[in-house]
């Protein structure tokens, strides 16, 4: 744990891997920039690797006013011991008030092997993050603090949690959650070098060959998705999404259900432990809409929904609602999609 220090900075782990930045970071750089100006203090990302700093300029376009880079070729791929190791360093040396990770494979490793490690709380698959003050029981008021916003009890509620006393305030948000801004190519920054601090540490583990799965499907960049869920019936059902995405050049996905029954593969799950998606146009049919799965949906910018249960959740975010069964209604669509209307 390190000193409160109300003036620290809004601290993003920036996460690549092989040279390369994923989108999370750029991503928790547009809600970092925000936190900061309500707290009136600058936005730092923290940039391990090796050989990495051509990087730096990238995270600066998206927010990051300094960027803290630590270069060793220990830190070419990702071990949890090293990489913990350098970031409590960082973090011990310049003290950040906040500090989040994108709840990837990766930061879901390292965050609460760092948290462990200063004793401060964390929060994971954050869905919202927020400044605001916590009264407690005594009526000592805390301003300013992080509210980290998640779903819990199988989402049944929304809880809001904070971390008055053991800092820094931590927490994990998940890919997608938070809409990335566009660069800003005239932004300025300052890029702080910084010693990996090594020196005579060895890693446990020698990586031999690293082997990576592309998804097979990029649902955040998807213009309109057509998702099915439990109510779609089987995988052989599912073709009729298909052939619906097909007509209106789509992606396809599903709901958890879908995915844990087998009806599709788990890249195209949409929804809290999914991917969180924004398209223009989201077709959910035979989706009861739990809140799980209307998590990672309902800022789409129109919502058609086919149920043949006229109280189902999702007419409750839907735009336009169908009451039907989704083996009648999608065959109609697509005859309707193919000949123009007439």
């Amino acid at each position: 744990m390190i000193e409160i220090n109300r003036n620290g900075e809004v601290w993003v782990f920036a996460e690549q891997e092989g040279g390369a930045l994923s989108d999370v970071p750029l991503e928790l750089l547009s809600k970092a920039r925000e936190l900061a100006d309500a707290l009136g203090v600058k936005v730092g990302a923290v940039l391990l690797g090796s050989d990495v700093k051509a990087l730096a300029a990238k995270l600066i376009a998206h927010g990051a006013d300094r960027v803290y880079v630590a270069q060793d070729g220990r830190l070419a791929h990702y071990q949890t011991n090293g990489y913990a190791k350098v970031l409590c360093d960082l973090i011990g040396r310049h003290a950040p008030q906040i500090c989040l990770f994108g709840a990837t494979p990766i930061g879901r490793d390292l965050a609460p092997r760092v948290a462990s490690a200063m004793r401060c709380g964390l929060t994971a698959d954050c869905t919202d993050l927020q400044i605001g003050d916590h009264k407690l029981p005594d009526g000592t008021v805390h301003e300013n603090l992080l509210l980290q916003i998640r779903p819990a009890f199988g989402g049944n509620i929304i809880a809001t949690i904070i971390n008055y006393d053991r800092w820094p305030q931590m927490a994990t948000v998940r890919e997608g959650v938070m809409p990335m801004t566009e660069p800003d190519a005239a932004r300025r920054g300052e890029v702080v070098q910084c010693d990996a601090g090594l020196n005579g540490f060895v890693l446990p583990l020698e990586i031999l060959e690293s082997v990576r799965r592309q998804r097979k499907v990029n649902l955040k960049a998807a213009r309109v998705i057509v998702a099915g869920g439990a109510g779609v019936g089987s995988r052989e059902n599912f073709k009729l999404l298909w052939d619906l995405a097909n007509c209106l050049g789509a992606a396809v996905g599903g709901s958890r259900a879908a995915v844990d029954l087998g009806y599709i593969d788990r890249d195209h799950q949409v929804g809290q432990t999914g991917t969180t998606v924004r398209p223009a146009l989201y077709i959910a049919a035979g989706l009861s809409g739990a809140i799980q799965h209307r998590a990672g949906m309902e800022e789409s910018a129109k919502i058609i929904a086919i149920n043949t249960d006229p109280n189902a959740p999702i007419f409750d975010v839907a735009h336009y609602g169908i009451v039907g069964d989704l083996n009648v209604v999608i065959p109609k669509m697509i005859k309707a999609i193919r000949s123009g209307g007439k």
